[in-house]
């Protein structure tokens, strides 16, 4: 089977390419399309992030294993696209370049029949130009704790000044 999948950049214009692969490729064949459809050199670290319908990160697929003994992460060129994105799971987050940190929603269009003739993975539509440097990313300036002000003696929290 073919997938269709659309991978947008994060950022505030509309910058998307449209792909076809087969199910059958691993992730690390979909990144290779993904940095060629981008004009990405494709030379940098990346990784695939599962995640629910809200875009929520889940479970990294790692290009490369970057642990001193070998971990337990799942690495692209071991994982079939058939296997992390289906049409009961269709979203995905894509990572280019750990320092420059290019952020990708991927998500799974339309699932077809293979067409005689054609080459796979295929650049279907090209809407937007990559920018320069990858959009800023904006985080939250409070901490999402709410964290208890109203202590008035901290004297009687039994706190041991010489505890080291």
């Amino acid at each position: 089977m073919i997938y269709k999948i659309r991978v947008i950049l994060d950022a505030e214009e509309d910058i998307f390419r449209d792909l076809e692969i087969e199910d059958s490729n691993t992730l690390e064949d979909f990144h290779n399309a993904i940095t060629q459809a981008f004009g990405f050199m494709g030379s940098e670290m990346a990784s695939f992030y599962t995640c629910d319908e809200e875009w929520n990160q889940d479970e990294e697929i790692a290009l490369f294993d970057m642990g001193e003994n070998g971990s337990d992460v799942r690495l692209m060129g071991e994982t079939l696209l058939e296997n992390v994105l289906t049409e009961e799971s269709p979203k995905m987050i894509y990572v280019y370049d750990f320092l420059s940190m290019w952020t990708f929603f991927v998500e799974l269009a339309d699932v077809v029949d293979k067409e005689d003739g054609r080459t796979y993975p295929n650049l279907l539509f090209s809407f937007g130009e990559l920018p320069d440097s990858p959009p800023e990313k904006k985080f939250e300036s409070k901490p999402s704790i709410d964290f208890d002000d109203s202590i008035d003696n901290y004297e009687d929290l039994d706190f041991d000044e010489n505890w080291n």
